[in-house]
């Protein structure tokens, strides 16, 4: 049951020079500050509101949201203030800003703590080193195969990236096969009819002096997958006992995989120790959202519970030495189980999301919400601005590949090599050298 909002602080603002920080609730969800009279990026559809915004959680008009942090500099010189989750692995409360007559009206459904600091960024940057987290180790630098290929990926398309590799001199540390080697979303160890062999390509990345590195999303199950039709006792159900819904992607419905389930959980940890058994050292886990959503699963926990509990099984399985990047993940709640983080939408070769919807796919999108999560980097974890892609067919590659650099994150390239110019292949080569950092 939703908790009601109730007072937290009143705060006299200057209407026209306030601004107010929004931190979204997963990877994807738009999170950045705004002017008091900008209109915040909402979903534009219900699917999306599912997939890339925090379900069941509706912005009232002309209200600012914050999921487990909210930020208001009120402009007039006072100091900038934050309202913060006390425990936000285990309750996210959401914190709203109203503005009247003259005023900041801050509520929140659950419990928060207030800091103080001197500009948006370092307020948050403060509360995060409060957290007194271990530093996280360096990424790697990567070669991705999603932005070029998507899911028609195939074995030799890696095969093809790997020699130009070598061609170019580009000191890429792991090649990452994306979404397209595997059957159906949750049929993890069933190869689509694009690859060969798991273990085989594996193999071949190392033997180049190189790491492999897998995209799953552990969380979600394709109605068409094999898994789902033997096993819909591994599901997580609704309250009148239909399928949690995870959202529409992929051209169908998506379903959600109850870790809770003991044999569910068993079968996870298979598929990890598989992939790690056969070479593979960097996880990419994606779509972790599906893991949060409320539902009814097989032991009686809560969904922020069963979420971490779900992640800490992907850890053991694949040891404590292999490199965790999340994805699509509930952000506060994902505190202190990755090594990197993707802190944006994703990009993409243009700039305009869709339909203005900054959860979408768009270098603006990206960008917008990379930059408000600024703060996190280097204190949460490595922070993943998405790819670089420097091919001449990308819409302003100069600007994105500027962003990506300025962020300092994790630094992975994912274009066809072959395809690159000369502009290309020397930008590559920077970002991924760090001689800017």
């Amino acid at each position: 049951m939703p908790h009601p909002f109730t007072p937290v602080a009143s705060v006299p603002v200057d209407l026209h020079a306030a601004r107010v920080h929004e931190e979204g609730w997963q990877s994807w969800s738009p999170s950045g500050s705004y002017a008091l009279g900008d209109t915040p990026y909402r979903p534009a559809n219900d699917n999306w509101a599912t997939v890339c915004y925090r379900p069941g959680h509706t912005v009232p008009a002309d209200t600012f949201q914050g999921e487990g942090l909210l930020a208001l500099d009120p402009g007039d010189g006072t100091p900038v203030r934050l309202w913060a989750a006390p425990e936000p692995t285990a309750e996210v409360p959401s914190i709203r800003l109203v503005v009247r007559d003259g005023q900041a009206e801050i509520t929140a459904d659950g419990p928060v703590k207030e800091w103080t600091g001197t500009d948006i960024q370092s307020v948050l940057a403060d509360w995060a080193a409060g957290l007194a987290l271990p530093t996280p180790r360096p990424a790697p630098t990567v070669w991705c195969s999603w932005y070029e290929y998507f899911t028609a990926v195939t074995e030799d398309d890696i095969h093809e990236n790997l020699r130009a590799m070598d061609t170019l001199d580009l000191p890429i540390d792991v090649v990452q096969i994306d979404d397209g080697y595997q059957k159906a979303l949750g049929d993890w160890l069933t190869l689509s009819g694009r690859f060969r062999s798991r273990e085989g390509i594996a193999d071949t990345i190392r033997a180049r002096g190189r790491r492999a590195g897998i995209w799953t999303a552990p969380f979600l199950v394709d109605p068409a997958s094999t898994l789902a039709a033997e096993h819909p006792d591994w599901l997580v159900r609704d309250t009148d006992g239909g399928f949690t819904h995870a959202g529409h992607n992929w051209g169908h419905d998506l379903y959600v995989l109850d870790t809770t389930h003991p044999e569910a959980a068993a079968y996870l940890t298979e598929v990890f120790t598989t992939l790690r058994s056969e070479g593979y050292d960097y996880f990419k886990v994606d779509f972790l959202y599906a893991g949060a959503l409320d539902g009814v699963r097989h032991a009686d926990v809560g969904a922020l519970t069963a979420y971490r509990e779900g992640i800490e099984l992907i850890r053991a399985a694949i040891g404590p030495d292999a490199y965790l990047l999340g994805c699509g993940a509930p952000i506060l709640p994902s505190i202190g189980l990755f090594d990197a983080m993707r802190v944006s939408p994703d990009t993409a070769p243009h700039r305009r999301p869709e339909a203005d919807d900054h959860s979408q796919p768009g270098q603006d999108s990206a960008e917008f919400t990379g930059i408000g999560r600024q703060w996190q980097h280097g204190r949460l974890w490595v922070n993943d601005p998405d790819c670089l892609m420097a091919r001449p067919a990308v819409e302003t590659r100069e600007r994105w590949a500027a962003h990506v650099e300025s962020t300092g994150g994790l630094m992975a390239s994912s274009d066809r090599l072959l395809s690159l110019d000369t502009w290309g292949v020397e930008m590559t080569r920077r970002l991924l050298t760090g001689v800017a950092r």
